[in-house]
């Protein structure tokens, strides 16, 4: 676990508004654990609570500024209905964070990070990170230490 909590620190220190981040894996792999790092530290706030989006499938939270958007999309049957959640908008001005990603694959933004993690043969969990536009410059900066 502090190996993901230091991964959601580094990525919570190189976003900002606007940015999307994909996280994809199997159930169980580490996504929403990944996503309540993400948010506790972005917020600064150690202890907030995060609850998994499982069945609101969209929870937001910081002000305005430096909003958050936690979405888990497992439950959607369609990807039209992620447009009903209001998710084109958060993309162009909040910090949206999506579990599920394949949901909506052709919705995407363009400029995205795709975080997928799994587990090794001895059952390590390892994240992949792949970046796109504007996250291939911010790469080199990653730091989980």
């Amino acid at each position: 676990m502090a190996a993901t909590e230091r991964l959601a620190a580094a990525l919570a220190r190189l976003s900002r508004s606007g940015d999307t981040i994909a996280l994809s894996g199997d159930l169980g792999a580490g996504k929403t654990a990944l996503a309540r790092a993400f948010i506790r530290q972005r917020l600064g706030r150690p202890d907030e609570e995060v609850p998994s989006p499982t069945f609101t499938l969209v929870q937001t939270y910081g002000e305005v500024e430096d909003e958050i958007w936690h979405a888990d999309l497992y439950r959607l049957a369609r990807p039209d209905e992620a447009i009903e959640l209001g998710l084109e908008d958060a993309f162009g001005h909040a910090i949206v964070l999506i579990e599920w990603p394949d949901r909506i694959a052709g919705l995407l933004p363009r400029d995205r990070l795709e975080v997928a993690i799994g587990f090794d043969a001895g059952q390590v969990r390892q994240a992949t990170l792949t970046p796109y536009a504007s996250w291939i410059d911010r790469m080199p900066l990653l730091s989980t230490r």
